[in-house]
């Protein structure tokens, strides 16, 4: 009898380390896809804002953003996008676990944790099958160009543009230090 139950916890302890291994490897991986996603939208809206103003930086997160997380989607097998409680785009409002998560950051945010260090990474199961799920803050930086397509005083030209992309648009009236949403990641195991 006694064996039987040190096997069954030496089997429950073994399983705990290695979904703490899993969930590590994929957290590391998950951080290197969020950070290189950042990098070439910023890249590419600090060109276009360059070359035309907040007008020209709409169109990089309307139509380059998508296009950069699909093809690290496909490069890193997995999903990757950004979501917010208040999305400009429809089809990247939360799911029920993005949308909890999304009302976390902003509980760890108001207690006085860096939103710029703000991340979740869980290991789930979604319909019996297991699944890692990542979430990064995307917090709205001090002189950061964000506020000028999502801030409050926005330039009539910029709104026009907006309504007409994005007619449910919910993401303007942020201010600096505010979380604007989240980078997004799921990957079957």
């Amino acid at each position: 009898m006694y064996p039987r139950i040190l096997m069954a916890l030496l089997g429950a302890a073994l399983s705990a380390s290695s979904l703490a291994g899993d969930l590590e490897d994929h957290t590391a991986a998950a951080r290197a896809v969020v950070k290189e996603f950042a990098t070439t939208l910023q890249g590419e809206l600090g060109a276009a804002m360059k070359a035309g103003g907040p007008e020209n930086a709409i169109q990089v997160c309307s139509n380059r953003a998508p296009a950069i997380a699909a093809e690290l989607s496909k490069k890193n097998n997995l999903h990757v996008a950004r979501t917010s409680l208040k999305p400009r785009n429809p089809s990247d409002a939360p799911d029920a676990w993005e949308t909890q998560v999304l009302k976390d950051f902003e509980g760890r945010k108001a207690k006085g944790e860096d939103p710029a260090k703000i991340e979740h990474a869980e290991i789930v199961t979604t319909g019996g099958k297991r699944e890692f799920r990542y979430m990064k803050a995307i917090a709205i930086a001090p002189g950061a160009p964000c506020l000028a397509c999502h801030g409050e005083n926005l330039d009539p030209k910029v709104s026009a543009k907006l309504k007409a992309l994005y007619p449910q648009d919910q993401a303007t009236g942020y201010k600096t230090g505010d979380l604007r949403g989240a980078f997004t990641l799921r990957q079957a195991m």
